[in-house]
């Protein structure tokens, strides 16, 4: 199955999660503004309705337009690492996507580099929730090849952008008093933390 924006925005806006490539690996992805879409992806997944997941934008701009209450100093460093091949973990005093966020008070957040069609696709239907598109355990996807095909055949629509570098996003965890490295993947730790300290000094 391939599939156009039309029908990628139809099926995320019916609830169905999608197949798409990211600037990291393909993901699953859904409107992350719907319990019910995102716990559909969930079960489809098999993923722990505990794990976080991050919620991903098409646009930096977009992302600051639904995440107004971010502090000033969280701006800066989105703002240097984002677009990027990086998951940004925030503070979320108003709760936001309370069902994707498995810790109480913190969400990750993602501005990827992506193709043109999946950001038309994002940012018509909306920010989505997204995970890798592949069973606990199993590899990162590099093509749509690679993705397992229960998964392929339980979306509601297949994005095809050819191959990805499969490495999963660097998590940088923004909660606490200093920035911290929770997983180190396509952007290495010393690259974030240059961004970050450039961004520190440039305020």
């Amino acid at each position: 199955m391939r599939t156009d924006v039309e029908d990628a925005i139809a099926a995320l806006r019916a609830g169905a999660p999608i197949l798409i490539p990211t600037d990291t690996v393909y993901g699953l992805a859904a409107d992350a503004s719907s319990e019910t879409a995102v716990r559909r992806l969930y079960r489809l997944k098999g993923r722990k309705e505990i794990q976080p997941t991050a919620v991903l934008y098409a646009s930096l701009v977009q992302l600051l337009e639904d995440l107004s209450e971010l502090p000033e100093g969280i701006v800066g460093v989105a703002r240097a690492l984002l677009p990027g091949a990086v998951t940004l973990v925030v503070p979320n005093p108003a709760a936001r996507y309370r069902w994707v966020c498995g810790t109480e008070g913190a969400l990750g957040i993602r501005v990827p580099v992506l193709t043109s069609t999946v950001a038309e696709i994002v940012e018509a239907a909306g920010p989505v929730v997204a995970t890798s598109a592949n069973l606990p355990g199993e590899p990162d996807p590099r093509r749509i090849a690679d993705v397992p095909r229960m998964l392929v055949d339980g979306v509601g629509a297949v994005v095809d952008g050819g191959e990805v570098p499969g490495l999963p996003s660097t998590v940088v965890d923004l909660t606490g008093s200093e920035p911290t490295i929770l997983r180190e993947g396509a952007m290495s730790a010393g690259e974030a933390f240059a961004a970050i300290s450039a961004a520190d000094t440039a305020r």
